[in-house]
């Protein structure tokens, strides 16, 4: 799988008319890949007892409306990982939004190395994090991935957020949040974190 597609990993892409069977064949296929040894990243004694992710459950008050506003002249820079990597990425545009009666903004990257792959040009990368990390979600964030926008109103489904492979092994080198897709919020949708 590319080598988890330069450890970003792209399970789900952002659709722009939701419905809730897309969310449930989400997290199926995604229970289907880690409970296969030759795409799991997990860990040889935790494959064996490996029943299923923790998700959610899915809900629409979790899938927003984003105005999305694409970036101009924006500078390539190195994102800091959880290794030693520092992957390129391009700040490809920001995608506002509101959830709970507050106004929240998110920015969209685009990975340098995997742009330039047959298939993967239209790829964006969405991570984040939210008040609900470090208790049952993963403490290093969640991502979202997307495709090139086809309009200026961008579907956001948080059902649809996963955690990084390092959050299952220790062995892979994964992309830090950026501080600026911290959400002063608890999004209570897509994948729980893997352990307590």
């Amino acid at each position: 799988m590319l080598v988890f597609l330069i450890f970003c990993g792209f399970h789900s892409i952002a659709q722009e008319k939701w419905t809730p069977a897309e969310a449930e064949a989400y997290q199926k296929n995604l229970n289907k890949e880690y409970a296969d040894p030759k795409e799991s990243p997990l860990d040889e004694e935790d494959l064996k007892a490996f029943k299923g992710l923790d998700f959610y459950p899915i809900s629409n008050k979790f899938v927003v409306e984003a105005h999305f506003i694409k970036s101009e002249n924006e500078k390539v820079f190195k994102m800091k990982t959880t290794g030693n990597r520092l992957p390129e990425y391009v700040k490809y545009g920001e995608l506002h939004f509101t959830l709970e009666g507050k106004k929240f903004k998110l920015n969209v990257y685009q990975n340098i190395e995997l742009s330039k792959r047959k298939g993967y040009e239209d790829y964006l990368f969405l991570p984040f994090s939210d008040s609900s990390c470090g208790k049952e979600t993963y403490i290093g964030g969640r991502y979202i991935d997307m495709r090139f926008p086809k309009s200026d109103t961008v579907t956001i489904d948080f059902n649809t957020a996963y955690n990084p492979y390092c959050a299952y092994s220790h062995k892979y080198s994964c992309p830090i949040v950026p501080l600026e897709n911290d959400l002063m919020i608890e999004i209570l949708a897509g994948v729980k974190k893997f352990k307590d």
